[in-house]
């Protein structure tokens, strides 16, 4: 993994430059599933000691994206079928409470910012980044609840949109994909600034049923439910 200075953003705290530093090498595949996080090693590459890394582990294994290995060490954890299935109907319920409240609440100087975001994904598109653009997708789902003034709903869409990274690790998609994933998205955005839930919600159902399969574990990665 690279190696951020401890010097580099001196506002932050190391407890969120070191859950920052370690989320986002989860979400990226650097550290793959079934790793041995050791905080040891991870306060040796970032230069800073074990207590902010000791929270920060912490803090991800709270979220899920960490669980407790056979021999006691903290792993990157896997996903069921079952698991899937259970974040695709949470992740459903949570986003249609962001769009049904961003049609009643959200400005238009907030929809602007929506169309932005989308400007950028059309020109990760185009270069074909899959990376960025998956990037964001999570920042746009995440958006619409943070500009509906949900900021309960939007860091429950994070923790949500991280675990279908991690199901999704592997997998590419064709670019014309891409093209039809921003596409859907757009549809939603003309939804909310017309302020139709109705054709919101239904915008957002047909995007999110139409890439489930995306996220169906392989035979390969498909992880055992957890025994009790």
């Amino acid at each position: 993994m690279s190696h951020p200075s401890a010097q580099e953003t001196p506002r932050r705290s190391l407890n969120d430059k070191a859950y920052d530093y370690l989320r986002q090498a989860i979400l990226s595949g650097e550290l793959p599933v079934g790793t041995i996080v050791a905080e040891t090693k991870v306060a040796e590459d970032l230069g800073i000691s074990k207590t902010p890394v000791r929270q920060a582990l912490q803090l991800l294994r709270t979220e899920g994206l960490l669980e407790v290995g056979p021999r006691r060490q903290l792993v990157v954890r896997g996903f069921s079928a079952s698991h899937r299935n259970e974040i695709l109907r949470i992740r459903e319920a949570l986003e249609e409470i962001a769009v049904e409240t961003a049609c009643r609440e959200m400005t238009l100087d907030d929809v602007d910012v929506l169309r932005l975001l989308l400007l950028r994904q059309g020109r990760a598109a185009d270069a074909y980044n899959e990376s960025d653009f998956l990037v964001l997708d999570e920042e746009f789902h995440v958006l619409i609840a943070q500009k509906a003034n949900l900021p309960i709903v939007a860091r429950l869409l994070e923790q949500m949109r991280g675990f279908a990274r991690i199901m999704r690790l592997g997998k590419t998609q064709p670019p014309e994909h891409l093209r039809d994933i921003l596409a859907e998205h757009t549809r939603i955005v003309d939804a909310i600034e017309q302020r139709d839930e109705d054709a919101a919600r239904a915008a957002l159902h047909e995007h999110l049923h139409h890439w489930d399969y995306l996220l169906a574990p392989s035979e390969e990665s498909e992880q055992p439910d957890a025994a009790a």
